[in-house]
């Protein structure tokens, strides 16, 4: 017995010297293998154990499990070191200055069509109006008859459309975003004051138009509500997206779904009213939006008495806003993904 116990003593100081003389995880694992694996030196010491008195066995036992559990402790302590060892030498050799400033990543920019949006969403939602949105594919009553323009109107004319399958189907890309008006004023009894920002599509294409594009359409529905309400809120929101001493006119005009209707035009931001103005012509004044009291026609198509409610539409280019903001000559520009031409906003 006592052979047997200054062998397992003499095997643990082996084991601890060869532990802490290991350099790396892999050393280490090999030395644990080598002392407390299957085939190890503590395991051909514990065959022996059969030999000795029974007596004894118990005491042989517990000190080989003492053996174990004390490899085991010195086996995570020196690992545990091993790795420490590794990250401070990497650190060394990868020194960083955490003083230094961070590297300046590139950023990009909200497109201009969706900063002037931005700044309209907020103007109204300062005013309380309230953002609705709505189905790109429309049908033909809510984008058109529902909004009084019966199939054959001259108004069709106005506007080309972009059909899914054939005038026939009634299903259609919307050219305004006045279908979303509607479809509000279906599910919402009245006090609505609401403003419907989305993408349209018309068969056009030049300088100033494009097939795609963006408008903002108002609408406020309330008893009582006249042309002085439209004029107020038309010339709040426009000199809060201009200048606040811009001036504005109104004109007659004709649109199907508002009686009376007018166009609404600025003083031209570019010349201030000089004769050899090309954008304006000298005029100085430049168009910028429709509106007018809505029709009663529409107001019966949705159920609301036009007896007893009364109230205003709007609609404005959203492109249209932002040519005249930033003095961008052809609206083309916004949409061919030129960087040297995102870059400047």
């Amino acid at each position: 017995m006592k052979e047997l116990a200054e062998k397992i003593q003499s095997l643990k100081n082996e084991a601890l010297r060869f532990f802490d003389q290991a350099q790396s995880e892999e050393d280490l694992y090999q030395t644990k293998v080598r002392y407390l694996g299957k085939k190890g030196e503590l395991t051909e010491i514990l065959k022996n154990l059969g030999q000795l008195p029974p007596a004894d066995r118990p005491i042989l036992g517990a000190l080989a499990n003492q053996l174990r559990s004390d490899l085991e402790e010195a086996y995570q302590k020196r690992t545990t070191q091993i790795k420490e060892t590794k990250i401070l030498k990497t650190l060394e050799a990868d020194q960083i200055d955490l003083t230094l400033p961070g590297l300046e990543l590139p950023r990009g920019s909200l497109h201009p069509v969706h900063q002037v949006l931005s700044d309209m969403k907020n103007v109204f939602r300062r005013m309380g109006f309230d953002i609705f949105e709505g189905p790109e594919i429309e049908s033909d009553y809510y984008n058109f008859e529902a909004l009084n323009i019966p199939e054959n109107h001259p108004a069709r004319d106005m506007q080309d459309t972009f059909y899914l399958g054939g005038p026939q189907d009634k299903k259609l890309l919307r050219t305004h975003t006045s279908p979303v008006q509607i479809r509000v004023m279906e599910k919402e009894k009245p006090p609505i004051q609401m403003v419907a920002p989305g993408v349209v599509y018309r068969r056009d294409s030049d300088v100033s138009h494009t097939p795609m594009f963006h408008q903002i359409e108002g609408l406020l529905v309330d008893r009582g509500i006249s042309l002085a309400h439209l004029k107020g809120v038309i010339e709040v929101f426009l000199r809060a997206i201009f200048s606040s001493d811009i001036k504005v006119q109104f004109r007659p005009s004709y649109f199907p779904f508002t009686e009376p209707s007018a166009e609404v035009d600025i003083e031209c931001v570019f010349c201030k009213s000089s004769l050899s103005c090309r954008i304006c012509k000298g005029t100085g004044w430049l168009e910028i939006m429709g509106c007018g009291m809505v029709h009663p026609a529409v107001f019966e198509k949705v159920w609301i008495n036009p007896q007893i409610f009364t109230g205003f539409a709007f609609g404005i280019g959203i492109e249209r806003v932002a040519m005249l903001k930033y003095g961008i000559n052809d609206i083309r520009l916004f949409f061919e993904n030129d960087l040297r031409f995102l870059e400047q906003f």
